[in-house]
């Protein structure tokens, strides 16, 4: 097997894990979830959530992947061969991310060209929907291929392909050293004019505006620490990969506190880039900003070109908003393709080039079902399920293994002998008593909202085809997957000690 890349800096490797955590998410599920969760009280459960399981989590994916050197299958084989299939659960869960995730970044990218026209109109809803979308009636109308959004994929897929296929330093790590600066300078520049508009400060109001009984329920709680696990990129296969490509002399907890961190804080800056427009576009209609807000592909489609149309200048700033996304939306497509296209060099022995071609390629063909009239209903359905109970799932499964059955404590001596500074006992506690607990709870209760009403008021056929149907694929996948031989070979002593007894 050919020696492992390594980052050729240690800002390199910050700027790619930020990449990574930095997503649509940030953008259009933060803010909405402050203001639906306590407003600026949101922020103290959140806050206790990123210390108490972001950074302990995050310091634990980055000891692994720095200590065992692999992807997540790779990682989780060296430990122990029965446990493998973890990995494939990850990087299968990944995989079927990157196939729809493309396809919203082709949307943006639409919408970055449109915005120099405001080709959506003055009914954006109606544009999305009907003339850009030319959305079919029902989930199982698929219609045909939609081309503006299959050129859109194209493109995408293809700087994802360009930065997997020419590595870690050429590829990865030089697009996230562009990227990273261009989104946060963008969204800057939208903070800074939106600030200004009249209504900003009423849509900051609503967004910021503690209320201290949202303290005292529970869901609060458990919705703050399903923002962090959702926003974090951890517990599926992404930060593991990374991580094992840093050199044996790497900081690991100041690099995982960084990152956790920076993506905080642009979840912050992007709060206040939403809700500023917001309380702008609620002024100018004259109505409350509890009418305009709200999250996902209709605050970002819908809501925000709608915004956008009331303010000055009116294309610059639709399309800093969109090529914002567009950034955001590739440095985390790239990082989802990297986690699985490392797993396949490591269990097949395949060289990058190759694994990447295969990647991207079958990739391309599985997004075309997205791209199709009936895409979007595809799309929501197969992101609720997968992202609710996959990637929380893999995240739960994991935390569990290594906090339990593993030598904590020998992992936590690995970290200290790198790190500018020391993990406690503290860590240890937080990942075997706070972090098990909370994600079950959330686990549980997506898993209970699910069974007792269909998602989306779907049809129940719809919701087993496409919704547990594509968990009882990555269940097969994985297991497929874990059962072949390959060449990740046996477990060193080291390793095999790792497993406590």
């Amino acid at each position: 097997m050919s020696k492992r890349e390594t980052w050729s800096s240690r800002t390199g490797f910050i700027l790619a894990a930020v990449g990574s955590a930095i997503g649509l998410g940030n953008i259009w599920r933060f803010p909405y979830m402050v203001y639906e969760n306590g407003g600026g009280a949101f922020l103290i459960p959140y806050f206790v959530a990123m210390l108490t399981a972001g950074i302990p989590f995050m310091i634990l994916e980055f000891g692994l992947g720095h200590r065992f050197r692999g992807s997540a299958p790779k990682i989780f084989s060296s430990i122990s061969r029965k446990m493998e299939w973890l990995g494939w659960w990850q990087v299968v869960v990944a995989a079927f991310i990157a196939t729809y995730y493309v396809v919203v970044v082709s949307w943006a990218i639409n919408y970055f060209v449109l915005s120099f026209s405001l080709g959506w109109g003055d009914l954006p809803k109606d544009f999305f929907f009907g003339e850009f979308l030319q959305l079919t009636d029902s989930p199982l109308n698929i219609g045909g291929l939609n081309m503006s959004v299959f050129y859109g994929v194209l493109v995408a897929w293809g700087v994802t392909f360009l930065a997997v296929f020419t590595g870690v330093r050429g590829g990865v790590e030089r697009a996230n050293k562009i990227f990273m600066p261009v989104l946060f300078v963008l969204v800057l520049v939208f903070i800074a004019r939106g600030v200004t508009l009249p209504g900003a400060g009423e849509g900051l109001e609503w967004l910021f505006h503690p209320d201290f009984n949202a303290l005292l329920d529970y869901s609060v709680w458990a919705d703050a620490y399903g923002q962090i696990f959702y926003s974090l990129s951890i517990g599926f296969a992404i930060m593991l990969a990374y991580s094992s490509y840093l050199p044996k002399r790497s900081d690991i907890a100041n690099n995982a506190s960084m990152t956790v961190f920076i993506n905080c804080g642009f979840s912050m800056l992007a709060g206040l880039m939403i809700f500023s427009v917001l309380g702008y576009m609620a002024m100018q209609q004259n109505v409350p900003v509890s009418e305009v807000a709200g999250a996902g592909v209709g605050l970002a489609f819908v809501t925000l070109p709608t915004a956008i149309n009331l303010m000055p200048m009116p294309s610059f700033f639709g399309a800093l908003f969109f090529l914002a996304l567009v950034v955001a939306g590739l440095s985390s497509q790239i990082s989802i393709s990297e986690a699985v296209v490392s797993a396949v060099m490591d269990k097949l022995d395949m060289s990058r080039k190759l694994a990447a071609s295969l990647f991207c390629g079958v990739g391309l063909v599985l997004s075309l079902a997205y791209a199709m009239d009936g895409g979007l209903y595809l799309l929501d359905i197969v992101d609720h399920f997968v992202n609710n109970h996959g990637v929380l799932l893999g995240g739960l499964a994991e935390i569990l293994f290594v906090a339990w059955f593993c030598d904590l404590e020998s992992l936590r001596k690995h970290i200290n002998n790198l790190s500018d500074f020391s993990v406690s006992g503290i860590w240890t506690a937080a990942l075997r008593i706070i972090v098990p607990p909370m994600l079950t709870v959330v686990c549980v209760s997506n898993l209970v909202g699910d069974l007792t009403a269909n998602y989306g008021d779907y049809s129940t056929k719809v919701i087993v085809l496409f919704g547990w149907g594509m968990l009882l694929v990555c269940a097969v996948l994985a297991i497929l997957f874990s059962v072949r031989k390959g060449a990740f070979g046996s477990s060193s002593t080291l390793n095999a000690n790792f497993l406590r007894r």
